[in-house]
């Protein structure tokens, strides 16, 4: 069967036509060539793909090693305090150093659960027309979407629950002390960037390349396509 978001791509581009009938057509088409499916079968299949990729992209993050163990989304040492890690690193405080950015990921994957009801919730809300534009756009056009209307919920429901998770795994402690001993060196420049924000930044970052992912799997593999309607419509 022929992959539903093709079908929808050959209609856009031969197609001029308003938004209304654009859902006519791709309605027509999608009965005529899709064995009955309508477009709501396509954004309802677009939304439980997204659900399932979400949920399993919060899932990978969130657990021991999800960030820290993860080279693809592993979170550095500030990029503004490279300087710091290593003058800090020649006068012999390289675990210090590692302890840091290590609590900084375990940070991360602690605030990584708080991501699935906000991605939940912009899914739901998702209407019909945008559920087809991302059947017919880009490999990672789900996570585009999902990236410009949960942001700031994210970046809201994040940042609270890092700086607590940096306080309870003692990064912030760590980063005081690296701070403090750094600041005290001669011919340095003093710094002190925001920790929650730039973590909550990273992990955020990293969460949507998990997206991006299982994105890409349910659309390129038959295998990721878990239930009958998905299989209808991307194709079995």
């Amino acid at each position: 069967m022929k992959k539903i978001y093709f079908l929808l791509f050959v209609v856009i581009l031969c197609v001029q036509q308003t938004d209304a009938q654009f859902l006519k057509d791709a309605k027509k088409l999608l009965n005529a060539k899709g064995k009955g499916l309508t477009e709501k079968d396509a954004a309802d299949g677009i939304r439980e793909a997204l659900v399932n990729g979400t949920g399993e992209s919060v899932k990978v993050v969130s657990v021991l090693n999800g960030y820290w163990g993860n080279a693809e989304i592993k979170i550095p040492f500030p990029p503004e305090a490279q300087e710091m890690e290593s003058k800090l690193r020649t006068i012999g405080m390289g675990k210090k150093v590692d302890e840091f950015n290590e609590s900084m990921n375990r940070a991360a994957e602690k605030a990584a659960t708080e991501a699935k009801p906000i991605f939940v919730t912009a899914i739901k809300e998702m209407t019909v027309r945008d559920a087809i534009n991302i059947v017919k756009g880009e490999n990672n056009a789900a996570t585009v979407y999902l990236k410009n209307t949960t942001s700031p919920q994210l970046i809201g429901k994040f940042q609270p629950v890092i700086k607590t998770s940096l306080d309870n795994v003692n990064a912030t402690k760590y980063w005081n002390d690296l701070i403090t001993i750094y600041n005290k060196m001669p011919l340095v420049k003093k710094m002190n960037p925001n920790l929650s924000e730039y973590v909550t930044q990273k992990a955020i970052d990293g969460l949507f390349i998990m997206i991006a992912k299982e994105e890409l799997k349910i659309r390129k593999d038959p295998m990721a396509r878990t239930s009958d309607l998905l299989k209808r419509v991307f194709g079995s």
